[in-house]
C-alpha cells in the first residue's frame, strides 16, 4: 500500500476509534511511524485527509445503491442493500458522530457532501419504486421521496442520537444494528402480504446480530 493511501486508512481507524477532534496529523503520524513531514508531503492539513476519506464514502455509496435491474427480489438481495447501509455506518462513523462540526469547518466538503446525499436520495427513491413495482413493498408514488428522505435521516444521525440519549457514547457494531433495525421496520410498515415474510426473516438476521457478542462482530 502507498504511503498516502496507508495515511487515509490509518485516519479512518483513528478518527472510528478515538473521535476525530482529538486525533491531530501528528498523532496520525506517530502512529505509522512517519515523519510529520512525510505526512504533510501527501497531505496539507487534516481536513485534506478528511476529504480522501468522504472519497471513499462516496465511492461506497455509488457502487452500493445503485437500483436493481433485471434481478429477482431474493432476502440476499435485500440484505445486501442493508448490509451496505451498515458499513456506511460502521465504517465512517466518525463522520456521523461529527457531522455538523466536520462540515461547518470546510464549505468545499459540505458542497460535495450535499451533491453526494442528493445523489443517494435520488438512488434510494429508484430502488424503493422499483420494489413497489415487483409487488415487495406497497406505497404511493408521492410517498416515495419522503420515506427515503427519512430513511436516510436515520442513517445520518442514528449514532450522533445514541451518543446525545445514553450515558455510554461508545458507538458499537450492536448499536449500528438498532439503527438498521429502525430502518427495517419502517419498511416492513409498507410490506405486502406475499413480502412480509420475507421482512420478518430479515428483522430476525439483523436483530441476532445486533445481540451477538462483540467478539463475534469483529
Amino acid at each position: 500500500m502507498k504511503t498516502r493511501d496507508k495515511i487515509i486508512h490509518a485516519s479512518l481507524e483513528l478518527f472510528n476509534e478515538h473521535g476525530e477532534r482529538t486525533i491531530t496529523t501528528n498523532h496520525i503520524a506517530a502512529h505509522l511511524g512517519i515523519s510529520p513531514g512525510n505526512l504533510y508531503y501527501h497531505f496539507r492539513n487534516k481536513e485534506d485527509i478528511i476529504r480522501s476519506i468522504f472519497s471513499l464514502y462516496e465511492s461506497h455509496l455509488e457502487t452500493s445503491f445503485q437500483p436493481y435491474e433485471g434481478k429477482p427480489v431474493t432476502i440476499d438481495l435485500l440484505i445486501g442493500y442493508f448490509d451496505a447501509i451498515f458499513y456506511a455506518m460502521w465504517e465512517f462513523r466518525f463522520m456521523y458522530a461529527n457531522l455538523t462540526d466536520i462540515l461547518s469547518r470546510d464549505d468545499e466538503l459540505k458542497r460535495q457532501y450535499l451533491q453526494v446525499q442528493q445523489q443517494v436520495l435520488t438512488r434510494c427513491s429508484h430502488v424503493l419504486s422499483k420494489l413497489e413495482q415487483d409487488g415487495v413493498i406497497a406505497i404511493e408514488q408521492n410517498e416515495i421521496p419522503p420515506l427515503a428522505e427519512t430513511i436516510r435521516m436515520i442513517v445520518c444521525f442514528w449514532i450522533s442520537y445514541k451518543q446525545t440519549h445514553s450515558l455510554d457514547t461508545k458507538i458499537t457494531k450492536s448499536s449500528i444494528y438498532e439503527g438498521l433495525l429502525r430502518i427495517l421496520m419502517l419498511s416492513k410498515a409498507y410490506s405486502t402480504p406475499s413480502s412480509r415474510a420475507t421482512f420478518v426473516r430479515l428483522e430476525q438476521h439483523y436483530q441476532a446480530l445486533s445481540t451477538a457478542p462483540a467478539e463475534k462482530l469483529a
